[in-house]
């Protein structure tokens, strides 16, 4: 319950995954650096307590963990015990939410509980503490997620939220023709993610001696986490295609994530060892953006792809697939190539910019001179005005 007194800080709960890597990880970090201390109580219980961006949670955030170490990627028989005790140790704590409040969480009462991922939904609509405030962050299309598509009975479900943030005109939109009423869709916030511009360019400018870039071939650089949502595989493959044809040019891949063992060997059968490369995951990936000639969106869908942004940001020239946040954020293709969601889309957008320098050239300068509609200053301060109104 809110404090009476209005100096009191509040005490807030966020739930995530882990912050091992994923854009929804990279944007709460950002978030949390940006917050005034003074204001909040700040408890971040994570699943999972790892993570390349453990690092940066600024120390007056108290971060909790259900379990400590990586994430268990394979099924080797020797990792099944430790993997089998994770998932049933978070399953009852799931399944009977008190024990987690009394033994986890010190019966602690929280102003604001707050799923940072739309994968908590359940988590913080079943706390015991019936009388905080519960926000819900958005990141994605949520009718094309990984691994469960949501159905309208399902999205109706995250109206049991008082806020329900959505980082895109499309999920608004989606949401909005779900709500019975206009209490519903007052609880519906369209907010743009927290991106530090000045930190993207400022650490572009650092070295880097992980790729050696060649001024003679042309590099597309595609940065995410390795999931099959990312269509790695059909970006390889069209890549295959154009070398075939005789384009000559490079692929980088930055990021990691489960399905990177399968996407590396799907680059050795198809023979594009020595023209692709897998980075895996970088602390800053900013550098290889900079200097490589284009980047490319490969995605089968997205929420609303912050890495465009951080493109932009860089002014390089961009071919991206029409998935969810695109066509906002390119506006409708003024700063960059929108193509099919199709491996032939990608395939024509690809050689496009292979073979048209004055289309990419023109890209570039509509970039530079585009004023961005966001500041991190604006959208850190659109959360907190939620939260305090809360």
């Amino acid at each position: 319950m809110p404090s009476e007194n209005s100096n009191q800080k509040k005490k807030i709960l966020i739930r995530i995954g882990s912050l091992r890597h994923g854009g929804a990880e990279k944007v709460l970090i950002t978030f949390l650096k940006n917050l005034p201390k003074d204001k909040y109580e700040i408890d971040l219980l994570l699943n999972l307590g790892s993570g390349k961006y453990l690092a940066e949670v600024p120390d007056w955030v108290n971060v909790l963990y259900l379990n400590k170490g990586e994430m268990i990627t394979t099924n080797r028989p020797v990792d099944l015990p430790k993997k089998a005790w994770r998932n049933i140790y978070q399953l009852i704590l799931k399944k009977f939410p008190k024990l987690l409040y009394k033994y986890k969480l010190k019966n602690k009462k929280y102003d604001i509980e707050f799923a940072a991922i739309h994968g908590f939904r359940d988590e913080i609509l079943n706390s015991p503490l019936k009388d905080s405030k519960k926000i819900v962050w958005i990141h994605n299309d949520l009718r094309k997620t990984e691994f469960h598509n949501y159905t309208d009975d399902e999205i109706r479900k995250f109206f049991g939220f008082d806020k329900i943030l959505v980082i895109s005109d499309h999920i608004r939109r989606d949401f909005e023709n779900m709500a019975r009423n206009e209490d519903e869709k007052s609880r519906i916030q369209r907010i743009y993610n927290p991106l530090d511009t000045e930190e993207i360019i400022s650490k572009s400018k650092m070295e880097q001696s992980e790729y050696d870039f060649d001024s003679n071939r042309p590099v597309f650089v595609s940065i995410g986490t390795v999931f099959p949502q990312k269509g790695f595989d059909r970006l390889l493959k069209v890549h295959k295609r154009l070398l075939n044809e005789g384009f000559n040019h490079r692929l980088l891949i930055v990021g990691d994530g489960y399905d990177f063992e399968n996407i590396k060997k799907l680059k050795t059968e198809l023979g594009l060892d020595k023209t692709s490369t897998m980075l895996g995951f970088a602390d800053n990936p900013y550098p290889y953006l900079k200097q490589a000639d284009f980047f490319v969106l490969s995605s089968r869908y997205e929420g609303f792809p912050t890495v465009l942004y951080e493109a932009i940001t860089l002014a390089k020239p961009i071919v991206a697939t029409d998935v969810s946040g695109v066509r906002e954020m390119l506006n409708d293709g003024e700063l960059g190539l929108i193509v099919e969601n199709s491996e032939e889309g990608i395939y024509k957008g690809m050689k496009r910019f292979l073979t048209e320098a004055e289309t990419v050239s023109d890209y570039q300068n509509k970039i530079v001179k585009f004023t961005q509609p966001f500041s991190l200053e604006n959208s850190v301060r659109k959360i907190q005005e939620i939260i305090d109104q809360l």
